[in-house]
């Protein structure tokens, strides 16, 4: 007789579960309008089941500022997802591990644009880069490597 009411709070557990990870799905993403590469960028996280609202602005750098960005982490687009930064072409893989992990931080970001990173693929040029999580003391560590 446990069992139904073992399963009932297993399923109710599993929707809530469910039900947050959606929410934290959605993201805002800030660029210039006429950025080609971070539209691209916002159709793969997409695929990736990403809700996104895009927010075109004048002013990119004023974005970055106010959202703690230093200029040496800049990229072309800045976005907020799930109360953390994403600076950049950061794969959306490394979005979702952010999220689940949840580390006491600002964000992650990829600095730059470099090739190969997802919205910068042309062929097959491709240069490694790092995916940097930005500490709330300013410091950063190596979040992935690709």
């Amino acid at each position: 007789m446990i069992r139904k009411p073992l399963r009932l709070a297993i399923a109710t557990c599993l929707l809530a579960l469910g039900t947050a990870a959606n929410a934290a799905a959605a993201m805002t993403v800030y660029k210039s309008a006429s950025c080609g590469c971070c539209a691209k960028w916002v159709e793969q996280v997409q695929k990736h089941g990403f809700t996104v609202k895009v927010v075109n602005v004048e002013d990119i750098m004023a974005v970055k500022a106010k959202a703690g960005i230093p200029d040496k982490f800049a990229s072309c687009h800045t976005t907020r997802v799930g109360g953390y930064i994403v600076e950049g072409h950061v794969p959306a893989a490394d979005i979702k591990k952010l999220l689940a992990a949840r580390p006491k931080a600002k964000g992650i970001a990829v600095p730059g644009m470099p090739m190969g990173a997802p919205g910068m693929e042309h062929g097959d040029h491709r240069q490694p880069y790092e995916v940097l999580l930005l500490k709330s003391d300013g410091s950063t560590s190596t979040f992935a490597r690709h």
